[in-house]
């Protein structure tokens, strides 16, 4: 979750003196990037996944409070609902052995979890849209409490001035249409997001990368084909976060008012073009005002903390986040992306890491760049084809025209994700363990939407309904889940096996 707010309400005094403040901390980013007042360590890379709590028949438990009570972990904080949890991973270095120590430190860490979790009749469950969750469900008391979430609720609906509407038709023909008065529906998006630290001269070429390889990226980690007992793209998370954080009502789409939930429209020189587009394009939603005075402290040779440009940043969703922070008093960047749905496993999840940051690496350090070579809006049709079609979509690479994405990968990004990781000091048996991960989901054509949606008709075909087999399926997927076995090479219930209902 981001920092907590001190009031969910604002004047619309605060509102004219947020903006000023934005432009003051804004001024002040420039002079710091222009003197490259960051810290210069190596690089580091860090990790969130947000997690869903279930009960015994494998519907959403709301009991978030008291689960985190009983893990007693810092690292795990709420979300904005309370079937949600979220597991921070503290930043490190990407050399070495660290990949070995990163999947050994979440099996553990998610492990004690489930144990606890476990004496409260709850099961954790790491995918990026739970697929028993029904819309029902947000009926009562389903938000977490914190001043922010309401605030920022309330913001949302005051902007649209209406309730909130999802329409999403799958390529299978299914078909959802939905109203919602409240960010319920946002908040059964569950991802993992991927931080690095970047040097400032470092930052845009990363950004660019990152925003090319967002599409590949949602074809090999699709994991939420289902939405409220429908089955639509297989990233669904994409259409359902953008739709149910949008302030826009239908008439400011047509206009082409730009959404919060924002891809972007061009490539970046600097990161500092994403924070001036943040000031000049949205409006502030929680504009809570600090007492600092960003240039007094630059000017006193202090580091600022701009905390009106942050948390104005963290209500814009870019899938490609720029972050400013300070540790210790010193500041740092980072790129944040947020592209990627939770699970299906540990190893899952640690090879989709590895994959990322090792073509970022390489991409980021071409002498001729891609993006160089792709139009900004290729790059958002490829990120809409991965999410809909999965690993079956068809993208564009300069140079090699549009193919299957399993191709794609096979062919040019592996290549460069080995490359990428050799550079950044990963040993060569962790480079081919997680990127064989990849190689194999690749070669069998399967992700986690694709086994999902698999189990989900083998149990159909056999006389389940909907919803007894979205049931049945994420048991056996919380199972795989714990496992660790790579998702690609789980198996779907044999003709032998028969459909229990917990319900």
């Amino acid at each position: 979750m981001g920092a907590e707010i001190e009031t969910p309400t604002f004047t619309r005094e605060q509102r004219h003196q947020y903006r000023h403040k934005v432009l003051a901390c804004l001024d002040a980013l420039e002079q710091m990037l222009v003197a490259d007042a960051f810290v210069d360590s190596e690089p580091l890379t860090g990790m969130e996944i947000e997690l869903n709590l279930a009960a015994a028949d494998y519907g959403p438990r709301m009991n978030n409070a008291d689960v985190l009570a009983a893990i007693a972990d810092e690292d795990f904080q709420n979300e904005l609902a309370r079937f949600n949890i979220e597991f921070n991973v503290p930043p490190g270095p990407l050399r070495g052995r660290s990949l070995a120590d990163l999947e050994s430190n979440l099996r553990a860490s998610l492990n004690a979890a489930e144990r606890r979790c476990n004496e409260l009749d709850t099961h954790i469950v790491m995918t990026g849209i739970l697929p028993t969750v029904l819309l029902e469900h947000f009926e009562g008391d389903w938000m977490s409490p914190s001043r922010r979430y309401v605030a920022l609720n309330d913001a949302v609906l005051a902007a649209r001035g209406e309730d909130i509407g999802l329409d999403i038709a799958g390529p299978s023909g299914e078909h959802l249409q939905a109203w919602a008065d409240s960010l319920a529906p946002e908040s059964a998006c569950t991802s993992m997001q991927l931080h690095v630290q970047l040097r400032p001269a470092d930052f845009a070429p990363h950004w660019n990368a990152a925003t090319v390889l967002a599409g590949p990226q949602l074809a090999l980690g699709a994991n939420s084909p289902f939405v409220f007992g429908h089955r639509l793209w297989a990233e669904s998370r994409i259409p359902v976060f953008t739709q149910a954080a949008d302030t826009r009502p239908v008439e400011y789409a047509n206009q082409g008012v730009r959404p919060r939930v924002f891809f972007g429209e061009r490539w970046i020189t600097s990161i500092f073009d994403l924070f001036e587009e943040n000031s000049r394009y949205f409006p502030a939603l929680l504009p809570e005002l600090s007492d600092e005075d960003p240039a007094a402290v630059l000017q006193a040779g202090g580091v600022p903390e701009l905390a009106e440009m942050r948390l104005h940043n963290g209500t814009i969703y870019r899938w490609n986040r720029p972050v400013y922070d300070t540790v210790g008093g010193e500041a740092h960047l980072r790129l944040e992306n947020r592209v990627l749905p939770a699970g299906p496993t540990v190893i899952d999840t640690v090879a989709n890491a590895a994959f990322f940051h090792g073509v970022l690496h390489a991409l980021a350090h071409q002498e001729r760049p891609v993006w160089s070579r792709m139009a900004f809006s290729t790059a958002r049709e490829n990120f809409i084809a991965g999410a809909t079609q999965g690993i079956d979509a068809d993208l564009f690479w300069p140079g090699l025209g549009h193919l299957p994405a399993s191709e794609l990968v096979l062919r040019h990004l592996l290549p460069l994700a080995h490359a990428g990781l050799e550079a950044w000091g990963v040993d060569a048996d962790l480079r081919d363990r997680y990127l064989g991960v990849i190689e194999g989901r690749c070669l069998a054509g399967v992700n986690g939407a694709d086994w999902q949606v698999a189990c989900v008709e083998r149990l159909e075909s056999r006389g389940a309904g909907r919803a007894e087999a979205l049931r049945a399926m994420t048991r056996a997927y919380a199972e795989g889940m714990h496992g660790n076995a790579p998702v690609h090479t789980w198996e779907l219930p044999s003709a032998g096996d028969h459909v229990h209902s917990s319900s």
